[in-house]
């Protein structure tokens, strides 16, 4: 289905609800998605971070990893009543955002203004409704608690993909990305291979001199690379998650 944004409005838009629960279905399904420094905090604590290039230009991005095979997520699944379908307890950035994405909207040509974020709906979503869900917009006006917590998702991203872009730029001058291949052994003896990811090497980056360190600490960009790397133990969590549903 082709995509219809446009500009999130509180007039035509007063009535328009959002179906908070994550299924295949919906499109959420993806083994990797795409996540960003200013949620690596919250994405350590329960998913892989791993590195891949991009198709178009091969920057890297960063990706949690959430299946061992293409078109598996493992955290979706909640069957009770109360259940978004999620079973983890941070939903990354990219899928939490829903039908919601931040475009650009040109300032009046005199005022000198640069194009100012705005939020931008598709209104082709079958996660949005006229007559159930979650509202967007209070009765009597105003943004409701869900558009708050989706406008902070959606700064999460924005602000996240500059800081991601300088920051692989960074590691990759030092030298400190190398390839890696996860080989996945789970208990019924299929074998599984993350491939085609990177990461960051602690050898490399135990013999860089004090100067690249604090650098790298002065930017900001130490803190995310232990985030990194603290994180590649939650693929023995991904592995139980498979193998319990085996």
């Amino acid at each position: 289905m082709q995509n219809n944004y446009v500009l999130l409005n509180n007039v035509e838009h007063a009535d328009l609800k959002v179906l908070e629960h994550y299924s295949p279905d919906s499109g959420d399904g993806a083994a990797a998605v795409i996540t960003f420094p200013t949620e690596f905090e919250n994405i350590q604590r329960e998913y892989p971070i791993l590195l891949r290039k991009t198709p178009d230009d091969g920057d890297y991005q960063a990706v949690a990893i959430l299946g061992l095979q293409k078109g598996e997520n493992l955290f979706l699944g909640g069957t009770a009543a109360e259940s978004n379908g999620w079973t983890g307890h941070y939903v990354p950035a990219m899928i939490a955002r829903g039908p919601f994405i931040i475009g650009f909207q040109e300032a009046a040509e005199d005022s000198g203004e640069p194009p100012q974020p705005m939020i931008y709906v598709d209104l082709s979503s079958n996660k949005l409704s006229r007559s159930e869900g979650t509202p967007l917009f209070l009765e009597f006006g105003g943004n409701s608690p869900y558009l708050e917590y989706i406008s902070g998702v959606l700064r999460t991203i924005h602000q996240g993909g500059g800081v991601g872009r300088t920051m692989f730029s960074a590691l990759d001058e030092l030298g400190l990305i190398e390839p890696v291949s996860i080989n996945i052994d789970l208990k019924n003896g299929d074998k599984h291979q993350l491939s085609g990811y990177y990461t960051v090497s602690e050898e490399r980056l135990n013999a860089l001199d004090g100067e690249a360190l604090h650098a790298l600490n002065q930017a900001g960009y130490l803190r995310g690379v232990f985030l990194m790397l603290s994180s590649l133990g939650n693929i023995e969590k991904l592995v139980a998650l498979k193998n319990a549903r085996l």
